[in-house]
């Protein structure tokens, strides 16, 4: 009970003490606000040397050289311009929350004797540097002076991750130097299989392991995540050799072509959790990335193919060809007069023989059938019988613009749908009622007027 006692009476005087001491910093914060004005009197662009010592001993000299900055210590790197260019906006506008003390007889109690953080400012030939301290007791503000003036004051806290910059955070953290719209190839190896893709007339197409239309979504996706790709670390500027990291025998390597250049990047084992290490190979050293991008790279070929069975729409087709049943039913949009003499676009029917049809059933129709995907993909090319592409039951002919054509065969095989596209290998797999929404659609607009879907 006495040990009980005498615990409960020191936590009942360090409570005292920490309100206390809350409370005379609260007292003489408000006692000494004066006013708020800014602790440098220098834009942001006539800044030309910065200084960035962090709180874990870190320090980066930065110099700027007509608009361009560069990190010149403790080695010459490209700097991140996002990360210079907040610290030289938020030191043009750095204000003094409230001025502490004029002359304090102890730096110490502010945390400013050996400070956390150090900015060192040069413009014009000017030097001034910034020694930053602990937080208030509130936590809203920091303990700041001038490394030539005894003033104490204080400047608001939400800069300590702005002003608290390690060397690494400070560089350029690109993984590869490229220019995004000049990316035209892209060589993906794992393991399992590789897989290439060529930008061919402004479209992606596949080359490898097959020649195949591609997802430009997917591929234009994938160009944007290497584009943006950030290291995460530096694992070894100057590493001894590539085994410790997994990079003699890469889980990815990665080749990105831009004209006659291009770039490859290594993809190693795992560097921790959620990282992996890499390497760039015109570059020594050995990085950290997050372990996701090594996930895109290793998808499987068939989850860079185009799904879609028809490049066409409804909106923009010309013309449409369905065999069935050993018969030929053509679809032709034309241009005629309506009633008040305007021009208008109208679909008829000219195969077997020339009639009109009833155009909300046509549009039906056409977007059934260029609406059609694949859900996965088989190879068929050595025997269509499995897929049943031997004997289909339709044949689409979708015609659009500029003279352009695409035939697709579709067929059942048990209780499985497929498709084969004239020009392209393999076979899709095909949503189970993809051939009936089309098949019924068609019967739809042979139908006689007045006779619905229903109708016997």
């Amino acid at each position: 009970m006495k040990g009980l006692r005498s615990f409960v009476g020191l936590l009942v005087i360090l409570l005292a003490l920490g309100g206390y001491l809350y409370f005379v910093e609260s007292k003489r914060e408000a006692e000494s606000e004066d006013g708020k004005e800014k602790v440098f009197s220098v834009e942001s662009d006539k800044i030309d040397e910065l200084t960035v010592k962090s709180e874990s001993g870190d320090q980066t000299t930065l110099k700027k050289t007509g608009t361009d900055w560069q990190i010149v210590q403790p080695a010459a790197f490209q700097p991140d311009s996002a990360e210079v260019s907040n610290i030289t906006t938020n030191l043009a506008s750095l204000e003094r929350q409230r001025v502490i003390d004029e002359n304090p007889a102890d730096i110490a109690e502010y945390g400013l004797a050996k400070p956390r953080i150090e900015i060192g400012v040069k413009s014009a030939g000017q030097e001034k540097k910034l020694l930053i301290g602990r937080k208030t007791p509130p936590g809203t503000d920091l303990y700041a002076k001038l490394a030539d003036s005894p003033r104490v004051f204080l400047i608001s806290s939400f800069l300590d991750s702005t002003f608290n910059k390690t060397t690494f955070d400070l560089r350029d953290k690109t993984v590869l130097k490229l220019d995004r719209d000049k990316i035209d190839a892209l060589t993906i190896t794992v393991p399992a299989h590789t897989v290439r893709v060529a930008k061919r007339d402004g479209e992606w197409r596949l080359a490898a392991p097959l020649d195949a239309r591609a997802d430009f979504t997917t591929v234009d996706g994938l160009v944007s995540r290497i584009n943006g790709v950030q290291m995460k670390s530096i694992a070894s500027a100057e590493p001894a050799g590539l085994a410790e990291y997994g990079l003699d025998k890469p889980a990815a390597t990665l080749v990105v072509g831009s004209g006659s250049s291009q770039a490859t990047l290594l993809i190693g084992t795992p560097a921790g959790p959620g990282l992996v290490f890499a390497k760039d190979q015109a570059r020594p050293m050995v990085m950290r990335l997050d372990s996701s991008f090594l996930d895109e790279l290793k998808k499987e070929p068939a989850d860079f193919r185009q799904k879609d069975l028809f490049d066409a729409r409804a909106f923009n087709a010309t013309g449409l060809e369905i065999v069935r049943k050993g018969q030929t039913l053509a679809f032709e949009k034309t241009k005629v007069k309506n009633k008040e003499g305007q021009e208008e676009e109208k679909w008829r029917q000219t195969a077997p023989s020339a009639q009109d049809v009833d155009q909300p059933k046509i549009d039906s129709l056409l977007s059934a059938v260029t609406q059609s995907r694949a859900a996965s993909f088989v190879n068929a090319t050595d025997s269509t019988a499995k897929t049943g592409l031997d004997t289909p039951e339709l044949t689409v002919t979708v015609k659009s613009g500029q003279g352009r054509q695409e035939t697709v065969r579709f067929a059942k095989a048990g209780t499985d749908s497929f498709a084969s596209r004239t020009g392209e290998p393999g076979a899709a797999k095909l949503e189970a009622n993809t051939i009936d929404n089309i098949t019924k659609a068609l019967e739809d607009v042979q139908k006689p007027a007045g006779k619905d879907s229903g109708s016997d």
